[in-house]
């Protein structure tokens, strides 16, 4: 395995190559969290960084990580601990931003463009949000906001990433790695371990209950959608939420119990055999007799972290799919 690993200087005009220690970890999260390079580099009379130079990885030739240094943890041994993030870290400020009739992938441009952050290929998210106030809050929760709106009324989950680089925003269905015949396979020989949990205890629910007040009229509107069935199983599970205007109240309330009416189930495994194209919002092929149930369908990759070592490269991932939450 050959990693290499170079950081730039402060101003940018010097890129350096520096004596990196085994335990490099490139981690990764689906919702609101930038990707992360934690690496120890040895201090030595040539290397010049600071906070905001920029790092690059690549991993046998793979592009993995373009972000740049926020942190660093110095040691009497002249070691260095270094934090770097990817620029979803941008994402992490606050504002206040009022918006209408843009989908998520328009609004999501528009903060790009606000805040000159690069993009790559944004997919057409098509659903309409009609208004939009997000009133100082931080732009990973306004872009996730919009998200969750566009699955919550049409059941469509996008993900957004950032790739070496590049702004990312991709349906579900463009995230499986591998090919047709050829997709990426976790089973038993794979994974050293794995966790499995099952639950109703959080984010399921059988009954769905959306009211809007039309002022219009000077009603409330009610909309329900429910599971009679697993009611008799569980109880009543409510969830419940009001409307903006401009929802399809019935359509949603529909959505929502597509979504939540069904068990919690969380994996996690733990030192599978690495692959560099592996992160969060990934879909990848699970093969796992898991006790009560044997997983052999596709699972979406929560979150990812990678362990490069020499000649070691695992990784220790948090999945869902179907009834897999994470």
């Amino acid at each position: 395995m050959e990693v290499e690993l170079l950081i730039g200087n402060e101003d940018g005009t010097k890129v350096y190559c520096p004596a990196v220690e085994e335990g490099i970890e490139w981690t990764t999260e689906r919702k609101s969290a930038p990707g992360k390079l934690t690496f120890k580099v040895l201090q030595d009379d040539v290397l010049d960084f600071s906070e905001g130079s920029a790092v690059r990885m690549r991993v046998d030739g793979d592009n993995v990580f373009f972000g740049f240094v926020f942190k660093q943890q110095r040691s009497k041994d002249q070691i260095i601990t270094v934090t770097a993030y990817d620029q979803l870290r941008y994402l992490t400020n606050k504002d206040t931003i009022v918006y209408e009739d843009k989908t998520a992938d328009q609004f999501l441009r528009m903060v790009a463009e606000d805040y000159s952050l690069n993009v790559g290929t944004l997919e057409e998210t098509k659903y309409v949000i009609e208004s939009r106030v997000e009133e100082n809050t931080s732009l990973f929760d306004m872009v996730q906001s919009a998200l969750d709106l566009t699955l919550q009324n049409t059941s469509e989950m996008f993900v957004l990433y950032d790739d070496f680089g590049k702004l990312m925003l991709k349906h579900l269905s463009s995230m499986a790695v591998g090919s047709q015949g050829a997709y990426l396979m976790v089973d038993e020989e794979t994974g050293e371990n794995f966790e499995y949990t099952s639950s109703i205890d959080d984010n399921t629910y059988n009954r769905i209950k959306l009211t809007y007040d039309n002022e219009e009229s000077g009603f409330r509107e009610v909309y329900i959608a429910q599971d009679s069935r697993n009611i008799n199983k569980w109880g009543i599970l409510q969830y419940f939420d009001t409307l903006k205007k401009g929802e399809n109240g019935q359509a949603k309330a529909d959505a929502l119990l597509t979504l939540y009416n069904k068990k919690t189930r969380n994996l996690k495994l733990t030192k599978v055999l690495g692959d560099n194209r592996v992160r969060a919002g990934s879909m990848i092929v699970v093969n796992l007799d898991l006790g009560d149930r044997k997983v052999e369908n596709f699972m979406l990759v929560e979150s990812c972290k990678h362990t490069y070592k020499e000649n070691e490269h695992w990784m220790d991932l948090t999945l869902r799919g179907g009834e897999f939450v994470g």
